[in-house]
């Protein structure tokens, strides 16, 4: 991968911004030429982050279009809050069509806004790439390597587990609602239903959700409102080929050793991953490793080993190191033309299905796909 420099604009100076910036100085060639973000302290902290961590000092702007016009870019990452980003990124491809777009998920909220981002990306000369950060985690690449290389035969059922912490603070609260957030199984979900596809290697046809929010922030109020997001829910997915996926999430759990429990069986063999959560949360904050089961039917005995991730990656962010492969591989498609691995369709499709597990869970009903908005 050539070392030649890049330069990015950022649109979004909170808390996934900075975790953007970390990232960015372990790349050589990295350079953050300016970041947009209506907070001015936001804006202060995200400048104060690149001074620390790449030896930079972008330019600071309250507006996109006001970064757009004055700063010579390459690329842009988009990491403003879930509802903001069709109308950035609406400006990004009319002031600035020529730059490369690494948009944090969801890429919409609404299943309005997929259609019409479609139409408006639909001549994008450059890589237009959707964060989708589980596909990049050391542990579900080699799950995701296994599976193809058809080490457990064919695949007939893959489920997801999360037992994490509740949302965190964010800036203006933005994040406790489903009208600005599409909704915990769009918001925090998305990443999964992305996963299932890539894994299963087929198209969902049928969405069934139950959930709830039965614990957290019950005693908040936004101007007299109580937060309606989710903080628990199952979902299962069925999809064309005859698998089917399931997701358990649960955000009152954080004790848990293991965030993540991801499975993937098949008629020969399972494999499972566990993934521990940000060590900045655990008590000492010490990172703890990640771990690979696979457990053949014949014969028996599973076969357990850890997965190392360099810890400079691992506290670079809250996601396993994810952050930095995907990085990795929008710079290499940004230069040397590699591929686009998380596309806008691939993007729009899993907050389709996030949408649908919503409606679900509001309305008691499966939802087929193909009759879906």
């Amino acid at each position: 991968m050539t070392a030649q420099p890049l330069r990015y604009g950022l649109i979004g100076a909170g808390m996934m911004g900075r975790e953007h910036i970390r990232n960015l100085g372990l790349i050589p060639g990295s350079e953050l030429v300016a970041i947009a973000d209506p907070s001015e302290e936001q804006v202060a902290l995200s400048v104060a982050e690149a001074e620390r961590h790449l030896g930079q000092r972008p330019r600071g702007f309250a507006m996109p279009e006001a970064m757009l016009a004055a700063d010579p870019l390459d690329c842009v990452v988009i990491a403003s809050p879930n509802d903001t980003h069709i109308a950035v990124l609406e400006t990004v491809l009319r002031h600035r069509p020529g730059l490369g777009i690494l948009v944090e998920k969801p890429v919409v909220t609404r299943l309005a806004d997929c259609g019409r981002l479609e139409a408006m990306a639909k001549d994008h000369p450059r890589p237009f790439w959707v964060a989708m950060e589980y596909r990049y985690m050391p542990p579900v690449a080699e799950l995701r390597r296994a599976v193809s290389a058809g080490e457990i035969g064919t695949l007939r059922m893959f489920a997801i587990r999360e037992h994490r912490f509740p949302f965190l603070e964010k800036v203006g609260d933005w994040n406790r609602f489903s009208e600005r957030t599409g909704g915990t199984l769009v918001e925090k979900c998305c990443h999964f239903f992305d996963l299932m596809r890539l894994v299963v290697g087929s198209e969902p046809v049928r969405v069934y959700a139950s959930g709830a929010a039965d614990v957290n922030h019950r005693d908040e109020r936004y101007d007299g409102r109580v937060p309606d997001i989710l903080d628990n829910a199952f979902v299962i997915v069925d999809f064309a080929n005859g698998c089917r996926a399931s997701l358990d999430l649960c955000m009152f759990a954080e004790g848990s050793w293991f965030q993540e429990e991801i499975a993937a069986t098949g008629d020969a063999a399972k494999i499972e991953v566990f993934i521990p959560g940000p060590a900045r949360f655990w008590p000492g904050g010490a990172e703890r490793e990640s771990e690979v089961v696979v457990s053949p039917r014949a014969p028996k005995g599973p076969v357990r080993r850890k997965v190392h991730v360099d810890e400079a990656i691992l506290k670079a962010g809250d996601h396993h190191g994810s952050t930095y492969f995907q990085h990795l591989g929008f710079r290499a498609a940004m230069l040397d033309g590699g591929p686009v691995d998380v596309t806008l369709a691939d993007g729009l499709q899993a907050v389709r299905i996030g949408l649908a597990a919503e409606e679900s869970a509001r309305t008691g009903e499966s939802i087929r796909l193909d009759a879906f908005g």
